[in-house]
């Protein structure tokens, strides 16, 4: 029992980050995991391949939540918006690529669009590698089969890919310089760094104060409310602590007592800001750390606002 313990631990990073790509979720992904070690532990099953074996159980297990999950989010109230992830766990230098693009938020949103075998069928071949008899025995579907939901799920993520600057460095560099920006909240400063287009989305699920229908578009008008916003944050003792967010440049919002409020994730191309995503529900932001009361927070930043304009 303890070798089995140890396999399965070795194992655990590569199955979380399957099964998170699979559900956009960090508590479903954890859930899946979790199910999949009991059953592994209840079977009593050696198999040739743990690895193999395992994979294709996790598998399994978030195609079929993801299929009830697909429900729960066309009722979602606001824009819908992956759980934030700080970290990757599962590391393997020879797809590094394919690992960091894959879970970028605007991957995972061109994922929802497909169905969940196709999902699955996509993660598991063009992400991690595994052979189409690997994918076949963990979908329960024939190679012939397989390659069709892989070559469909290629081609509605192509269809759908926006170029993103490639050059981590760079993308880097401009969150610095937008987020020393934002916390000066000059217009003028701020639509240097956005493209005309840029989209400020913002997911609430109707548990979180939400601005508009959750979406604002345009430079002039994002600048505008990020500007509104970030000197009176700051002055009820608001941080915003830049921080890579599912592989991108992004940050934490955070209240006076170190509580999260929210997580950005910043998409640039063409050396511009064109999204940025907010997750604002509670619920997503419970595995970042202790989250704050976002009513209380807007409050106390709406007076701030009132204090500084009767000044």
């Amino acid at each position: 029992m303890a070798d089995r313990d140890e396999e399965f631990e070795e194992l655990r990073p590569l199955l979380f980050s399957i099964a998170y790509r699979i559900l956009g979720s960090v508590s479903e992904a954890e859930d899946a995991v979790q199910d999949t070690w009991l059953r592994y532990a209840g079977s009593g099953i050696r198999p040739a391949s743990a690895k193999a074996f395992l994979s294709a159980v996790v598998t399994r297990i978030s195609v079929d939540v993801l299929r009830s999950a697909r429900h729960r989010r066309e009722a979602y109230l606001g824009p819908w918006l992956p759980e934030p992830l700080l970290s990757d766990p599962y590391q393997d230098p020879e797809r590094a690529a394919e690992l960091a693009d894959s879970v970028s938020t605007a991957a995972l949103l061109l994922l929802e669009r497909l169905s969940p075998l196709e999902r699955a069928a996509f993660v598991l071949r063009e992400v991690f590698g595994f052979g189409f008899a690997e994918v076949a025995a963990s979908l329960g579907r024939s190679e012939p089969a397989c390659r069709q939901l892989v070559a469909r799920a290629r081609r509605h993520m192509d269809d759908g890919r926006r170029r993103f600057e490639a050059d981590r460095r760079e993308c880097d560099e401009l969150a610095v310089r937008f987020f020393d920006a934002f916390r000066e909240g000059a217009v003028d400063d701020l639509l240097q760094f956005l493209a005309a287009d840029v989209q400020l989305v913002g997911d609430a699920g109707g548990k979180a104060p939400q601005w508009g229908r959750g979406l604002i578009v345009g430079a002039r008008n994002v600048a505008a409310m990020l500007s509104a916003l970030a000197e009176p944050f700051a002055r009820i003792g608001g941080v915003v602590e830049p921080h890579q967010v599912n592989g991108q440049p992004g940050a934490i919002f955070r209240d006076a007592a170190g509580r999260v409020v929210n997580t950005w994730t910043l998409d640039i191309a063409d050396g511009q800001i064109v999204a940025i995503r907010a997750v604002v529900n509670p619920d997503k932001l419970r595995h970042v750390g202790p989250v704050a009361d976002a009513w209380a927070v807007v409050r106390e930043t709406t007076e701030a606002r009132k204090t500084d304009a009767g000044a």
